[in-house]
């Protein structure tokens, strides 16, 4: 068992941890009470010092032992250095009451785990007396187990707090006026490594308030520390933000791809370990930020190296700053994971690297724009100087280019006047006979569907009569083709004359013809038209001193009496016309009058054999 700690009179700020003992107390199985068994007290081991245990799961006791020396002062108070611990509590001896618990850490508020406003935690101890007072703490934290003890006279710790205040005042004072700067900056320039300096600063200034403790006191006095603002989620968003101004700054996925990927990585794990915080894994969440620094450090080093060696100045000053925070930040995880202890000089080294980080990023930023602004003014001059040379190319080549122009628009118009000359061609070959001019087969089927639909809608008629020539053959065989050309020549311009002018004359092909008549009095008209056809197209044709003459035969059919669709209409025509040549041609038939409905849609649906297809060549008529 260790011998009590004698307080001198000279003793305020003495540590206690080389005279304290441990006792991990493996599952938290161990209350207050099971301390006072001989068989739990011979597991104490002396600390030799030790102010951490690092990240341990285990809850730990730490058993202390004070006594007064002759003319000290009586009252005491002990200071527990470890700010950010998750659950610190202290047991003293209460009399026939046995122990009385106070609890401390993030776990409760800022002023119930305090019996004096410091930004550590600081109880006042039971007055010593010649007997020793022994007394116990219990510290949990996966994060870490850290127990710095000391012991103070209060006047002697409230001027050591006044001079650390100033200190670390003006540690904070310098970065946020660095962080609004550079906000200010942010905001004119919107450059998005500003903004992830301004994050990073922001950070480290939380950091910083919550590793001194004055976040604790001054900020979120009154409740628990929440997870977003304890000592696992904080450093977890500077670490964020930090890979994201290191890739912004050096503008690694460009220039150092795997270390852009490596610090996209850590960005993942610092994500993954806030949940973990969030999820109450506290030890895996605290070891993930630990083992980054295995990826992180090596890539942000990496790169900046590689573009200070690219010729990249601000590398070299983000270098300097980022080795000053490589120093704190390996301390502080050397300190969490107990290979450095706890100490009064090594509290102070990340708030001042934060400072000189801080100052040398502004500057690494404040070149970086001047870089740019550098490289915009250059691209300017170019970009005049190409100007300038394409101004004075196109001046030279305006004249030249004016006259291809215009010689080009000439010839377009030109062109699709000679297009346009042509697209009409094509559209009256297509649609006309090319020996008669008459509209053709093609024409006469379109024109019929909708002289049909426009009379269904009027509730009118329509008449479609078929005109064959009779005896036309021996004209070809006995004057040649010619002679029968010159008869259909004939014959078509006889039709155009003898029919309104808002009826259609069609040349179907060989010598028959077709005429479509559309009105109330279709069938009268077609009949009058007609006997107008037989007398006037029998009149003879001159052929040189010859007289050709030839008779036609007539068959007409009335739409909707006789067909209500084009082939029907057609076959029933037809029909008409064959009865009219049995008839001794020379004449005229109307389709019967007599025909069924069922009659009618027989038409219709029958397949005319000739009546839709395109005419034959008039080489191949018959003539």
């Amino acid at each position: 068992m260790a011998a009590p700690i004698v307080l001198q009179d000279a003793s305020s700020g003495q540590t206690l941890n080389p005279h304290i003992e441990l006792l991990e107390d493996v599952g938290g199985r161990l209350s207050i009470d099971d301390l006072a068994t001989p068989a739990v007290q011979q597991r104490f081991v002396p600390a030799a010092g030790r102010a951490s245990v690092g990240q341990s799961s285990h809850p730990w006791w730490i058993k202390v032992s004070l006594q007064r020396a002759d003319g000290a002062p009586a009252q005491w108070w002990l200071e527990v250095g470890a700010v950010t611990q998750l659950d610190t509590q202290l047991y003293l001896p209460a009399g026939e009451l046995g122990w009385s618990r106070r609890q401390a850490g993030e776990r409760v508020s800022f002023a119930a785990g305090r019996d004096h406003p410091y930004r550590r935690m600081l109880f006042k101890l039971p007055e010593l007396g010649e007997a020793p007072l022994t007394f116990y703490l219990r510290s949990y934290d996966p994060a870490g187990n850290s127990f710095p003890l000391r012991a103070w006279q209060l006047d002697d710790l409230t001027s050591l707090a006044t001079e650390e205040n100033l200190a670390l005042g003006l540690v904070y004072g310098i970065i946020l006026a660095l962080l609004l700067y550079n906000l200010f900056i942010f905001f004119s320039l919107r450059d998005s490594a500003y903004f992830w300096y301004v994050l990073t600063t922001a950070g480290a200034l939380l950091m910083i308030l919550s590793m001194s403790g004055h976040g604790f006191q001054y900020l979120w006095p009154e409740h628990p520390v929440p997870f977003w603002l304890d000592r696992i989620t904080l450093p977890s968003l500077w670490g964020f933000c930090a890979c994201r101004f290191t890739q912004t700054l050096l503008q690694t996925r460009s220039h150092v791809r795997w270390a852009h990927h490596l610090l996209s990585f850590a960005c993942t794990c610092y994500v993954i370990a806030i949940g973990l915080e969030a999820l109450g894994q506290r030890n895996l969440a605290a070891w993930i930020i630990a083992l980054l620094s295995l990826t992180s450090i090596p890539a942000a080093l990496g790169a900046a190296l590689l573009r200070w060696r690219q010729g990249y100045y601000p590398a070299l000053l983000y270098l300097l700053g980022y080795g000053l925070i490589l120093g704190s930040i390996s301390l502080a995880l050397m300190r969490a994971t107990a290979l450095v202890q706890p100490a009064t000089w090594n509290a102070y080294v990340f708030p001042l690297s934060v400072a000189a980080e801080s100052i040398l990023f502004s500057f690494a930023l404040a070149y970086r724009i001047q870089m740019l602004k550098q490289e915009k003014a250059q691209a300017l001059m170019q970009a005049d100087r190409e100007k300038t040379a394409r101004l004075a190319q196109m001046q030279a080549s305006a004249d030249e280019l004016q006259a291809a122009v215009d010689l080009r628009t000439t010839e377009l118009a030109e062109a699709n006047q000679r297009l346009c000359q042509r697209e009409q061609e094509l559209q009256h070959a297509a649609f006309h006979d090319p020996l008669t001019e008459l509209p053709n087969r093609r024409y006469l089927i379109e024109r019929v569907e909708t002289a049909l639909a426009d009379a269904q809608r009027r509730q009118e008629t329509v008449a479609l009569m078929l005109v064959d020539l009779d005896h036309f053959k021996p004209i070809n065989d006995s004057y040649g083709h010619d002679a029968g050309d010159l008869m259909l020549r004939t014959i078509g311009h006889r039709l155009r004359e003898h029919v309104r002018t808002n009826d259609m004359v069609a040349r179907l092909g060989g010598d028959e013809f077709a005429v479509l008549i559309c009105g109330p009095q279709a069938q009268a008209q077609a009949e009058e038209i007609a006997a107008r056809l037989l007398e006037e197209l029998a009149k003879p044709v001159l052929y040189g001193a010859s007289q050709l003459a030839v008779t036609i035969s007539i068959g007409a059919a009335l739409y909707p009496q006789h067909a209500v669709q084009f082939a029907g209409l057609y076959k029933s025509a037809d029909e008409a016309l064959y009865r009219a040549k049995q008839q001794g041609r020379s004449g005229f038939v109307m389709q019967s009058d007599s025909l069924s409905p069922q009659a009618c849609l027989q038409l219709d649906v029958l397949k005319v054999a000739s009546g839709l297809g395109e005419a034959p060549a008039p080489s191949e008529s018959k003539r």
